[in-house]
């Protein structure tokens, strides 16, 4: 007699599903059950971890804050604004005028090609793409919904009284569900662990250890407690800081470059003269 088909992975989970967990941390717990289980690994866990999460969070909870952001000055001739779309490395930039609470439309990095071809009546407002707006309640599982049926990459998030809160793109809701996307501007791209800029300061990856950062910067941090850069700034903070935080250690400035709801990726390092 022939043994019967073995279950595929997918009747193993929903036997496992069916058991009808009560509440989110029940749910939880079965994945962890079937992760143990061998029944996925551990990057399928983290992704449906990911879902579940997305499906509970707003537009708020991830936003690049409006002090944050990098915009472009309607007003400005694009040989003023170019430099810092090269630095920044953004494929898409809020366009404002006058105040980052007036933004009147998303410029295309790409469409500035057409200013280096030396088109004549080269137009930066004729070239805007219409703004999209969400309140900063919107569900991120909603708003990745959006995203796709509209083919928009980026929306500007605004507060009860209708002022510019803030911006969210199509990556940062991917990235709570499988981490941080890396592109070919990344410098986790780079193997250098720490790369001194133009201005002299350094960008350093949060895995750099901390001997190999004081040997590099002539510092002198400690590592009794802590084996990494991250780590180090993470226990300085108390908390997961957000792109654009900063704070200082000993005679350092750090500014967090990347960063995702889970980990530390990239910090800008600068000399701080009075430190701590």
């Amino acid at each position: 007699m022939d043994d019967p088909p073995k279950p595929s992975w997918l009747e193993r989970v929903g036997a496992l599903v069916l058991r009808e967990p009560g509440d989110r941390e029940q749910l939880i717990a079965l994945l962890h059950s079937a992760f143990e289980r061998n029944l996925f690994d551990s990057d399928a866990l983290s992704m449906i971890e990911g879902v579940i999460q997305v499906s509970e969070m707003q537009a708020r909870d991830i936003m690049v804050p409006r002090s944050q952001m990098d915009v472009i000055d309607i007003g400005e001739p694009p040989d003023k604004f170019i430099p810092m779309i090269i630095e920044t490395a953004h494929s898409r930039f809020p366009v404002t005028e006058n105040d980052k609470n007036n933004v009147i439309g998303i410029l295309l990095a790409k469409d500035l090609l057409r200013y280096y071809a030396g088109e004549e009546e080269f137009n930066v407002r004729e070239m805007l793409r219409p703004v999209v707006f969400i309140p900063e309640s919107k569900r991120l599982n909603v708003l990745l919904k959006d995203f796709r049926s509209n083919r928009n990459h980026i929306a500007i998030v605004v507060d009860e009284y209708g002022g510019v809160a803030g911006l969210v793109t199509i990556e940062d809701v991917l990235e709570q569900i499988v981490g941080e996307i890396e592109d070919e501007h990344d410098f986790d791209e780079i193997e250098d662990n720490i790369m001194q800029d133009p201005n002299g300061h350094y960008r350093v990856k949060a895995v750099t250890e901390i001997e190999d950062f004081n040997a590099r910067l002539g510092a002198e941090l400690s590592n009794e407690d802590y084996d990494t850069i991250g780590g180090l700034v993470l226990n300085k903070f108390g908390r997961l800081p957000k792109r654009g935080e900063s704070v200082v250690v000993g005679n350092f400035k750090f500014t967090v470059l990347r960063a995702d709801s889970r980990r530390l990726y990239t910090l800008l390092v600068e000399t701080s003269r009075g430190g701590v």
